[in-house]
């Protein structure tokens, strides 16, 4: 992964953003020398954002299934059987 200086964003804002275009590696933005920000190409950020969606999907399934809010199979087809027919 690439680092960048914010400063370095200010003034090569075009220069960072062609390289980014280019690898598709993300940078990751420092200022006083700590770590500030992730720049990374809108085709990978979509990406990350749909992975989350379907991992928080997953997570409230989990969460249901701990707890016992869950219905057998033939419960389930009982209460979706007016969208069955």
């Amino acid at each position: 992964m690439k680092t960048e200086l914010v400063t370095t964003l200010k003034r090569k804002a075009t220069a960072v953003l062609a390289d980014l275009r280019a690898t598709g590696e993300p940078v990751l933005i420092t200022e006083h020398g700590k770590p500030s920000a992730y720049l990374v190409d809108v085709d990978s950020y979509d990406l990350m954002q749909s992975r989350m969606q379907i991992l928080e999907g997953i997570a409230r399934g989990e969460k249901a299934v701990r707890e016992g809010r869950t219905l057998s199979k033939k419960q389930a087809r009982q209460r979706m059987q007016k969208w069955l027919d």
